[in-house]
């Protein structure tokens, strides 16, 4: 069996396990797109649970299979919550993803990424420049990107750009990285997966990025790290084209999207286009 027949036939399965068992994924989130992350939780077979204060995230912790960290929208509590939910992940040896949103915004915001380093997270999540930025915060790619850094929670950078950095931060983490763009890329560190779809129209609503983050926080219960991005990002890219063809203007494409997310077939997301490359 190739790398890519073991790759698909990895995601048709935890496709499959997730909408039999649905897993909890518990999330500390931001307000703004909270309802976007449960629901595509939901739609895609996981279970969802959003909560803030310090000892619920690490309740969190105990009671699912997963939790998701979100750097958005920052509440002054947060500054206990992110760092202790981190911990007791990575203390019960589950696995959790971060999605570094805003990185660069606010002192606060760099002290608990600096912090969350040495958690090392499953998955990291973010657009092109997040996650050149995440890298030379945590000091593991000093070369890649521009100078210009996010633009609030925009990015400013290419996907190909983020290359290096992704690889250097699955390689810290032992985990994957996903970076999201008009090509999205995952990685593992030795591997660099290119996923195609979706839709430009997934940026005209805002949370597409955070919900996509929560749903590789229901694969992660069900499947390695590489997979359950793959898996992830897979699916959003079917859903993402499949509700373009039926919507044209952003309110419905987003509900449209999440009809689709619930939708897709395992095999649907298994044979999304989808190109290996050595990292």
């Amino acid at each position: 069996m190739t790398e890519m027949d073991q790759l698909r036939s990895g995601i048709i399965e935890a496709v499959g396990k997730v909408r039999a068992e649905n897993p909890l994924a518990g999330s500390v989130t931001n307000g703004v797109t909270m309802d976007f992350v449960a629901n595509a939780q939901l739609a895609v077979g996981g279970s969802a649970a959003m909560v803030y204060l310090p000892d619920e995230g690490e309740c969190l912790v105990a009671a699912g299979g997963t939790v998701y960290l979100n750097m958005g929208t920052l509440l002054p509590i947060y500054e206990k919550t992110l760092p202790r939910t981190a911990a007791a992940a990575q203390a019960a040896e589950k696995p959790w993803v971060l999605d570094p949103v805003g990185i660069g915004i606010g002192s606060l915001r760099t002290e608990l990424l600096s912090q969350l380093k040495k958690f090392k997270p499953s998955i990291v999540r973010g657009n092109a420049s997040e996650i050149i930025a995440l890298a030379k915060l945590w000091g593991l790619d000093e070369s890649a990107g521009s100078e210009l850094g996010p633009r609030g929670v925009d990015s400013t950078d290419t996907v190909e750009a983020a290359r290096s950095a992704a690889v250097a931060l699955a390689r810290y983490t032992g985990g994957a990285v996903a970076v999201s763009g008009e090509k999205d890329l995952v990685t593992d560190s030795k591997t660099v997966a290119i996923s195609v779809g979706g839709s430009a129209l997934m940026e005209k609503v805002t949370g597409f990025g955070c919900s996509q983050g929560g749903v590789l926080a229901v694969y992660a219960t069900a499947t390695d790290p590489f997979t359950a991005a793959l898996a992830g990002v897979a699916h959003y890219n079917v859903a993402g084209a499949r509700a373009a063809q039926v919507a044209d203007a952003p309110a419905s494409f987003k509900t449209a999207f999440i009809d689709e997310l619930y939708r897709a077939t395992a095999a649907d997301i298994a044979n999304n286009p989808l190109e290996l490359q050595e990292a």
